[in-house]
Order: structure tokens, then C-alpha cells, then sequence
């Protein structure tokens, strides 16, 4: 199955080796200290018995981006929020793309598998020109094989962590396209207007049982002149938020996963609660929160990442910007007055009776 990608050889792979990240024939969070240690076992029938308040009865609120688009942002900063963890980030001059997904199933298959709640914001043919494309890991929710296949025919660069190279190419991305780092790493890709560097996360990768930790994942830091922003991917909450943020001081935009989440996986994903305790770590900073609204990856309800985030930022001192689907966001400009769009749409379930209590959904503090 082509989706499945392909395992790294030759120099890639050599490079791969030579990794501090590379231990016993795979990646790991080398270097990295969980803050939040994994919880007992997911109950499997929790995961197989969805009920009907994981996915949103009517369609999410969606914002037509085009016309902001053909214009440049005020600021030098905007960022668009397609969904999950796909973002049209504008910065420099330049229009970077982070692991776009367009396919209908976070899956391998076309009929099995997580299914999108509702169609893209904006079909993917109609986006504007790109020039670049920023991966941070080679799970299916981030690296779509349909999508690839489609921007393989661009000339748009690829940054990617080490080893996702090796799916790009055998599904068409030209090799000469692709820069891949490990942590640390930076590369300016546009002849220094422009810097990324590859940052940690605590997480893992793999496509199929028999991959895992084949591939490096990886956060991101985007560094101009003047704005500086974090792209998080997925990560647990660990001590290299802290490293992060010492090395990147003021960051002007940061984006975390809050969805997705369980107490089980507590040292691979974040939840909305370990990511208001991240981006204190990293330093603040506005929040746009991501790897939500758009696949059932868990057990909680659709909306439970983001109402969580919305109700403890405001006490905590956090500025969360909250954008509609497809919504341009500026962070110096962007004055969100709702009181949380998504809540009309989750009203439509009626009174919660489950026992998806938020203290279910909550870990515990993080040790000393």
C-alpha cells in the first residue's frame, strides 16, 4: 500500500544513524525529561464504543480565507487555522504550510479509519501559491498521502524531520526539494529572510506496526527579522518547552495541540491543560490552539480541548485566540469578542449525561 510510505536507505539513513536521537534502530525522546508520566492503559472498549457527543451534530462554522489572502497581513504575522494541524502561516513575505491533510480519513484506507467531520475550508487547488511546506511528524492526521501526492506536482520546498524525506520521495517529491533536520538544526531556506529550526518533541512516529520511530518528529521555531513563532506538532509535556523558550525569548505566535487527548497518553500529547503549562514554559506568548475540530482521535467530546482551554486561560493570564475554521488571524490585531463559537454547535447534543467528567480528563500536576 503506497500510503504506507517508504523506510529510509543509503545516506539517508546513515544520517539517521548518526542522530543523538538514534537509539537501538529507532528514534527516541532522547535528551528529553517527561513532565507527566504515562497513566494506566486506555480501556479498549473506551477507544471502540464512541459516543455521540465525539463528533458535532452540524457542521462547524467555516470562514472564506481568499480575499484575505490576496492581500499581506499588517502586521508581517497571520496565520490561517484549516483545521487540526494544518495552518497557512504568512511571515517574512513568505506563505508556509504546516502538515496539510485534505483527505477525507486520517488513514491508509480510503473507507476505514478517523473521517474528517466536514470538508476542507478551501479545496486544496485553490490555496495560494506556497513556498513552503513544514512537516513535524509522519502520522496519518499529519502526513496525508493523497495531499503529498498532489503538492508533489508544485515546485513548493519540503522541511521535514529526519527520515520523512524517504515517504515524500516515493510518492513524487523530488529530492532536491526536501530538506530534512534533526533537533537543533536550523536552515535558511530562502536565502536568509528566514530562519527554521528544528526544535524537540516528545512523541513518536510511525505508519504502519512494523515503522515505529522509523522517523524523527520534531516542533518548529520560524524566525524573521521580527517575528518569531512556534509550530508545536505533537508533543507530551516535557523539560524541552523550557529549552525552547530560553533559546526563542518572546515568542509572537504559538501553536499547541490541546485535542486528542487522553490521561493514558499524558507523556506523548499535551491536552488542553498541559498546554497552558507549555506555553508557560516557552514563555507565553498568544496561543492559537490546533489538533482539534476536525478527527475523533479520542474518547472525549469534539468540543471538550477547546472549552477546557477556554474556561482555564482567562485565570491563568492566557491570551487564546480562537479563530473560526478558515478565519486569518494577526495576533497584534485579532480581537476575538465571542464568548466560543464552537458552543452553539455542541448545544445541539443536549445536556451532557456522560461521565466524561473534566477531572476524568484531567492529569494530575506535573512532578517537582
Amino acid at each position: 500500500m503506497k500510503a504506507l510510505g517508504k523506510r529510509a536507505s543509503g545516506e539517508r539513513l546513515e544520517r539517521m544513524k548518526a542522530s543523538p536521537r538514534w537509539r537501538d534502530g529507532k528514534f527516541a525522546n532522547v535528551g528529553l525529561q517527561p513532565l507527566d508520566g504515562r497513566r494506566e492503559a486506555m480501556p479498549l472498549r473506551e477507544f471502540l464504543c464512541p459516543s455521540r457527543r465525539r463528533k458535532p451534530l452540524a457542521p462547524l462554522p467555516v470562514r472564506d480565507p481568499l480575499n484575505a489572502w490576496g492581500r499581506p497581513p499588517e502586521t508581517g504575522l497571520r496565520a490561517t487555522w484549516l483545521g487540526h494541524s494544518t495552518v497557512l502561516i504568512e511571515i517574512a513575505g513568505r506563505r508556509i504550510l504546516t502538515d496539510p491533510v485534505w483527505t477525507g480519513r486520517a488513514s491508509p484506507a480510503r473507507r476505514l479509519g478517523p473521517k474528517r467531520f466536514q470538508p476542507p475550508v478551501v479545496p486544496l487547488k485553490r490555496l495560494p501559491d506556497l513556498d513552503l511546506i513544514l512537516l513535524s511528524h509522519d502520522h496519518y492526521d499529519h502526513l496525508d498521502y493523497d495531499t503529498i501526492r498532489t503538492l508533489a506536482g508544485t515546485s513548493v520546498p519540503f522541511i521535514a524531520p529526519l527520515g520523512v524525506g524517504a515517504h515524500l520521495e516515493a510518492w513524487g517529491v523530488a529530492g532536491d526539494r526536501i530538506t530534512e533536520l534533526d533537533w537543533w538544526e536550523r536552515c535558511r531556506p530562502f536565502d536568509g529572510d528566514l530562519v527554521v529550526t528544528s526544535t524537540p518533541a516528545q512523541h513518536f512516529s510511525g505508519r504502519s506496526p512494523t515503522t515505529g520511530n522509523h522517523t524523527l518528529w520534531s516542533s518548529w521555531v520560524l524566525q524573521s527579522d521580527v517575528r518569531t513563532v512556534y509550530f508545536g506538532g505533537d508533543s507530551g509535556l516535557m523539560s524541552g518547552f523550557s529549552e525552547i523558550g530560553d533559546r526563542f525569548p518572546g515568542l509572537d505566535l504559538v501553536m499547541l495541540e490541546v485535542g486528542a487527548f487522553h490521561p493514558a497518553w499524558a507523556d506523548i500529547h499535551l491536552g488542553p491543560l498541559n498546554a497552558l503549562r507549555a506555553l508557560d514554559a516557552l514563555g507565553g506568548g498568544p496561543l492559537l490552539p490546533i489538533h482539534w475540530g476536525v478527527f475523533d482521535l479520542s474518547t472525549h467530546r469534539w468540543d471538550q480541548p477547546i472549552e477546557m482551554l477556554w474556561q482555564r486561560a482567562e485565570n491563568a493570564g492566557v491570551r487564546v485566540l480562537t479563530p473560526h475554521l478558515g478565519e486569518t488571524v494577526e495576533p497584534e490585531l485579532f480581537r476575538d469578542g465571542s464568548d466560543g463559537w464552537w458552543r452553539d454547535i455542541a448545544r445541539l447534543h443536549g445536556p451532557d449525561t456522560s461521565d466524561q467528567s473534566e477531572e476524568l480528563m484531567t492529569p494530575p500536576p506535573p512532578a517537582d
